[in-house]
């Protein structure tokens, strides 16, 4: 049985202060807005899972917006680095000719307000940085999977934060580590269905740090395409039902800018996509 879901959220109910998956319609077109703006948000509570969920009849009350999907249903989170023509230009790298690929463990898995980045004691040292990204959901398995093919295995597309701990990463050439700490992977507010989203290859994308634009780019920047990274990542590889998929991030990262722009205790960091929605959230210093 295949989801006939399009905007997908996950929250606890006001009803019964139990965990759903359910439908937002387009009077709420950005959630995590709405939802941190205090207003009454109501959803179709969808049966079955994030894969195969049927919409039905019953509306319920979204009490605590969650992340789309739980850490669970996350086998890994895969993430492109240096995929964009204007963060490779801004750091002055060449153009990789292969996808730069690393990984972030499934308890990185973060929500949406009102959830917090925890940043840990290591990472309070003045580098801990924010990186406004699409992510794309695997929605079934495959290994070798052809470009023509590719599409027909996502599930779904959300907002992400790839939250690093930059002089951590500077001192490695292996970035898992410095991106992979707990919570460092804020998903949501809502994970859409390809046919609700026409182009993801053409989608505004930006970043706000306390309110200030910092990231303002678009999706047409990537270097490699969403087909191409699913097709090179595949190869004599399964990439597994629930893989997040993290596609890169445009210029203004907190590390390139001058001054340099921190994630400190209490900030307020979100990342704003088209046809999306906004993922916030707070900064807290473990």
């Amino acid at each position: 049985m295949s989801p006939n879901w399009t905007r997908l959220i996950r929250f606890i109910a006001e009803e019964d202060g139990q965990i759903h998956l359910g439908e937002v319609d387009s009077s709420h077109p950005d959630i995590g807005l709405a939802v941190f703006e205090g207003k009454t948000v109501s959803a179709r509570a969808i049966t079955g899972s994030v894969f195969d969920g049927i919409v039905s009849s019953r509306t319920l009350t979204v009490h605590r917006l969650l992340s789309p999907l739980s850490s669970e249903h996350v086998p890994l989170i895969r993430c492109m680095g240096l995929n964009y023509r204007d963060h490779a230009a801004e750091a002055k790298l060449p153009i990789p000719d292969v996808p730069v690929l690393f990984i972030k463990p499934r308890t990185a898995i973060n929500g949406p307000f009102p959830a917090k980045i925890n940043v840990p004691a290591l990472a309070q040292d003045g580098t801990s940085d924010y990186e406004a990204e699409l992510s794309f959901v695997m929605g079934k398995s495959g290994r070798d999977i052809p470009e023509a093919e590719a599409m027909d295995h996502v599930l779904g597309f959300t907002a992400s934060n790839d939250v690093s701990a930059r002089a951590q990463q500077f001192k490695n050439s292996q970035w898992c580590f410095s991106k992979g700490f707990d919570g460092s992977c804020p998903l949501g507010p809502v994970l859409v269905s390809p046919s609700a989203v026409k182009d993801p290859h053409d989608l505004r994308i930006r970043a706000l740090h306390n309110g200030n634009v910092v990231q303002d780019s678009n999706t047409r920047e990537m270097i490699f395409s969403i087909p191409k990274i699913i097709s090179w990542m595949s190869q004599g590889t399964t990439l597994e039902r629930g893989t997040v998929v993290m596609t890169g991030t445009g210029p203004g990262v907190g590390a390139m800018r001058d001054p340099k722009v921190v994630l400190n205790h209490d900030d307020d960091i979100r990342v704003e996509i088209e046809h999306i929605g906004t993922l916030i959230n707070t900064v807290y210093y473990e």
